[in-house]
């Protein structure tokens, strides 16, 4: 699996994490894991007529030491088609960007809180 994955987080930096991403993402039945909306205007031509497979999302799992971004771009409602795909490199450059900016503010860029 291609993922961006940011590990060696404090309890500290885990926590603060865990708090932002149950306040402002999707998640599921699978504790740790947690789907960040692909918006419209990024999706791919296969993806834009693949209307019954929208919404499309990127899976985030956090772990107690570390996140990871999965550059997969899965379906909210299909399990396998051919518009489930890894990330093009509009997408890719959307998805580093957006951990980034998600990541940055709760944690200090040198390792320590």
């Amino acid at each position: 699996m291609k993922q961006y994955v940011i590990d060696e987080l404090s309890v500290e930096a885990h926590n603060k994490i865990k708090t932002y991403l149950n306040e402002n993402s999707d998640h599921g039945a699978v504790a740790g894991i947690y789907r960040l909306p692909l918006p419209e205007n990024l999706l791919n031509a296969r993806q834009m007529r693949h209307t019954r497979c929208q919404p499309f999302y990127f899976a985030i799992e956090l772990e107690n030491n570390r996140i990871t971004y999965e550059f997969l771009v899965r379906s909210a409602n299909q399990i396998r088609c051919d518009c489930i795909a890894y990330a093009d490199e509009r997408q890719y450059n959307w998805l580093i960007r957006k951990a980034d900016a998600m990541i940055e503010p709760l944690i200090n860029t040198n390792g320590h809180e």
